[in-house]
């Protein structure tokens, strides 16, 4: 990718549509960077230097337990910044999890010092921080939901060996969530917690079954 633009950063990142001054700014005063897939960007316990906007790729934040167990809080792509990552700079605490990247990533990374400077003068950034927060928040509630009380992977691996045909399914994740009452976005992500583990291969409308035990 090139040199940036205020109007390329505004196809990706619409909160800049009204304010292309700001626009510039950003891109005056932040830098553009490329990191491969499989990088770790935070360790828990990370100081926040910086705050990356996403421009393509995907990201993983997680929790990893002293016996190496490991829970998706939520993934983050273009158009996007880690919630996580804006709240430390702005309480000046270090990352309270893990990042890494799930593909060649692209962002434009902000220093903290600069973040803070448009948290306190530009309602728009705090607009678009606000909501990602919000967005964020029910997301890991319903994931705190599942933990707590259903278990949903053991769900899902029941439902998966017991609906499945030569170790096959061929099946949306909608249609799986609505057999097991919960929502599509839950259901995608245990899946791709499950791909990662080898335990099946993802694709449209079908899933492989590798290494599942009833």
């Amino acid at each position: 990718m090139g040199d940036l633009s205020p109007e390329y950063l505004t196809k990706i990142f619409p909160v800049f549509k009204s304010e292309p001054l700001l626009a510039e700014n950003i891109l005056t005063r932040s830098i553009h960077r490329s990191i491969a897939r499989d990088t770790t960007i935070y360790w828990e316990g990370d100081s926040c230097t910086h705050i990356a906007l996403i421009l393509s790729g995907e990201i993983r934040v997680y929790k990893a337990s002293p016996g190496s167990r490991e829970i998706t809080l939520y993934e983050i792509g273009p158009g996007e910044t880690c919630i996580l990552n804006a709240s430390c700079i702005i309480s000046n605490t270090s990352y309270p999890a893990n990042a890494v990247t799930l593909t060649d990533l692209e962002i434009l990374s902000i220093p903290a010092g600069y973040f803070r400077e448009l948290m306190e003068s530009t309602p728009n950034i705090q607009h678009f921080i606000f909501t990602q927060l919000s967005q964020r928040l029910a997301s890991v509630m319903t994931l705190l939901e599942e933990v707590v009380f259903n278990r949903m992977d053991e769900r899902l691996q029941d439902h998966l060996i017991e609906k499945s045909e030569n170790n096959r399914l061929k099946a949306s994740h909608q249609t799986i969530a609505n057999d097991l009452g919960t929502s599509r976005e839950v259901v995608s992500r245990l899946l791709k917690d499950m791909e990662r583990k080898g335990m099946v291969l993802l694709s449209r409308n079908s899933i492989k079954l590798l290494n599942l035990q009833p």
